[in-house]
């Protein structure tokens, strides 16, 4: 009788490793491992061997960078999404394509299921499992971490050795990490203690501000309708747009967040992100929307914005809402280009210029200066009607004063 298959969401570490002969010892399946490359840097040159060797007997690895890059990050980053203020939702958006390619490779292999080594408490089941829902319904899910007898990363590493199964992470050095185009994430260890300040030589990319060049760097970005295209006049396709942003900024000590957020599952956690190139296209996205949407746009958009980053933490890519706030998004985005240009200092992003086609600033009606296109005399029809309402009240209340003064005079007689 031949076995049913199973796929596999494979990236290396130590959580998937162990669940390759978890699942052999449980399950009579065949094991498709599959690692999505959005990313996660020199891990994925051996990453199909290894998978080999741990049980699999077959393993898949396709890169899919740029379409990380066009049809995830640069979305979120014209909808201007951030989580909490904070989050520049690197690991949340990634999920959805991975979950996309898994969804591929299982209707090319014809498997029913599809295992992933997220834990029972953290969003990244959530972002998966809806995703695949989303995209086929019929497909069944394993989830080991919510079914097996192993409690702790220490009992992940301590069965991983049983196995023979090599892993990076140590007792010592036990971070979770995710690592792909957009940032690295580090959880678990001695940041789950918010008192704690993180290690100097627990970030991978970014350079400390305290350890970055004495001398600030200017930087010009180019967008065109809302998306970034050039990097000091140099046109580059999205890949390496993203990685020329990310090696900029990084060495000037831009893009840690460090952050107690509120996971989906309702419990709060910490998280440290390095995200340089993420951080500062934000920043300039930002700026360059000052210049080109009237006020009333920007401040709606600034709603969409928030709401966007919900959906996208909770891991509702593909939910009907966001279709519909992608549309209003990009109608906003037609107008958003130009060219931003910052100052970037040991940490610090400073605006050092805008300039747009499509800009609503107009030098000759802002100056201080004498101008031939606003009459000042107009502002004060404009005063009187502005604050009509409050002049209004402030005749009523005047009105009943003295009406009440007047009670306590007749009373004292």
């Amino acid at each position: 009788m031949e076995k049913e298959k199973v796929v596999l969401a494979y990236s290396g570490g130590l959580d998937t490793s162990v669940i390759i002969p978890w699942l052999k010892e449980n399950y009579n399946f065949e094991i498709i491992a599959a690692c999505i490359d959005v990313g996660q840097g020199k891990e994925i040159e051996s990453i199909k061997e290894k998978a080999l060797l741990s049980g699999a007997s077959k393993a898949y690895v396709e890169n899919v960078k740029e379409e990380f890059v066009k049809d995830y990050i640069f979305p979120t980053l014209k909808a201007g999404a951030v989580y909490e203020g904070k989050y520049l939702l690197g690991t949340s958006f990634a999920r959805p394509l991975i979950a996309k390619k898994l969804v591929e490779i299982a209707h090319k292999e014809d498997a029913k299921f599809i295992a992933h080594g997220c834990t029972g408490k953290g969003n990244d089941q959530v972002r998966f499992e809806v995703s695949i829902k989303a995209l086929d319904p019929t497909i069944q899910i394993i989830a080991p971490w919510r079914i097996w007898n192993i409690k702790s990363r220490e009992e992940e590493i301590k069965y991983a050795i049983e196995k023979g199964i090599p892993v990076n992470v140590t007792k010592e050095k036990i971070y979770s990490v995710d690592r792909n185009l957009w940032h690295v994430s580090h959880e678990g260890g001695d940041l789950e203690n918010p008192l704690n300040e993180p290690k100097i030589d627990l970030f991978d990319i970014i350079t400390p501000p305290e350890k970055a060049p004495d001398v600030p760097e200017y930087i010009t970005i180019e967008f065109k309708s809302g998306i970034p295209v050039k990097i000091n006049g140099e046109f580059l396709n999205p890949v390496e747009l993203i990685e020329k942003a990310n090696e900029i900024a990084a060495k000037n000590g831009i893009g840690i967040i460090d952050m107690i957020e509120n996971r989906l599952v309702g419990m709060k956690s910490r998280g440290v992100y390095e995200t340089p190139g993420g951080t500062i296209l934000y920043y300039a996205h930002k700026e360059l929307e000052t210049l080109v949407l009237d006020k009333d746009t920007m401040r709606f958009k600034e709603l969409i914005s928030q709401k966007y980053a919900d959906l996208v933490y909770n891991g509702l890519w593909f939910s009907q809402l966001k279709e519909a706030l992608d549309a209003f998004v990009d109608e906003t985005q037609k107008v958003v280009t130009g060219i931003v240009k910052l100052k970037l200092y040991k940490g610090n992003i400073i605006t050092a210029g805008l300039q747009s086609p499509y800009s609503l600033y107009n030098e000759d009606l802002a100056t201080f200066g004498e101008d031939k296109i606003y009459d000042q005399k107009d502002a004060e029809g404009f005063i009187n009607l502005f604050g009509l309402p409050l002049k209004v009240r402030a005749h009523q209340v005047n009105k009943l004063k003295m009406e009440a003064n007047q009670c306590e005079v007749k009373i004292e007689l």
